[in-house]
């Protein structure tokens, strides 16, 4: 599942292929993807513009169009659990899940999604824009320890679901979570309310720990040392302490953490 560090990702493919160049076609080949509107108006809206500078909030990636007409109008990406964003030279070898084909002087800029659970949405204007990300809590990435504190601050459910929840933090998916509470020693189970100052400050240097180095790689990376690298070996020790490494569902997610590092 695309996370923060993974729409980070196709944010530098899309800025380093495709920020400037014309617009020369679009090609819709799942209209299923598009979200509120059509075809041809994703055509009218992109004819004879480029896309400007991307910026991401969440899991959400933001590409202004430009120049802009009497509004600054915008595509509004999101991956859901099986979306990415890829840069081809040529037109050839199109995969069958590429479901929007941006079409440039020197390639393709391919939205590919086997599941096509979230899409493709358009807005008009900024407006608009704040609008379709108005349900989303801050950006995971930009969080201060005071922010993560704040948002904390009054919840009784536990921590792996809070964390999980977008309008709660933007950004954090099921990998970087289980990651995060590992490094902090907090256990998916426990609940916000029992949280001590302490906690929250070791929850927050890990959180910044993780996803900087989960975004130079693109993706949350499956190192033997994390504990991504271990959670789909049915028998995974803890990279920390060795001992076997527990599986369940939290909030109804799949879940693993560590039974003796991970202290409820």
């Amino acid at each position: 599942m695309p996370e923060l560090p993974d729409v980070e990702g196709f944010r530098r493919v899309l800025a380093r292929h495709a920020v400037g160049a014309p617009v020369r076609a679009v090609a819709v080949l799942d209209n299923q993807v598009l979200r509120g509107f059509g075809p041809e108006r994703l055509r009218e809206v992109l004819r004879g513009r480029r896309f400007g500078e991307p910026w991401r909030h969440g899991k959400w990636l933001v590409v202004p169009i430009i120049p802009p007409g009497a509004e600054q109008s915008s595509l509004l990406l999101h991956f859901g659990m099986t979306g990415e964003l890829v840069w081809a030279d040529d037109d050839g070898g199109r995969h069958r899940h590429d479901r929007v084909v941006f079409v440039l002087p020197e390639g393709e800029l391919r939205y590919r999604d086997m599941r096509k659970l979230t899409g493709v949405r358009l807005a008009g204007n900024a407006a608009e824009c704040r609008s379709l990300l108005a349900d989303l809590g801050p950006d995971a990435l930009g969080l201060t320890r005071g922010e993560l504190a704040r948002v904390l601050a009054g919840r009784r459910g536990r921590i792996k679901p809070t964390l999980a929840d977008q309008a709660v933090v933007a950004g954090l998916g099921n990998l970087l979570v289980d990651e995060i509470l590992w490094r902090a020693r907090i256990a998916p189970q426990r609940s916000v309310a029992d949280l001590e100052p302490g906690d929250v400050t070791r929850l927050h240097r890990q959180l910044g720990t993780v996803l900087r180095r989960s975004i130079e790689a693109a993706r949350v990376p499956p190192r033997p040392s994390w504990l991504t690298g271990r959670r789909d070996e049915p028998s995974g020790s803890c990279p920390r302490c060795g001992t076997t490494l527990s599986h369940g569902r939290v909030g109804g997610r799949g879940t693993v953490w560590c039974p003796r590092c991970q202290h409820r």
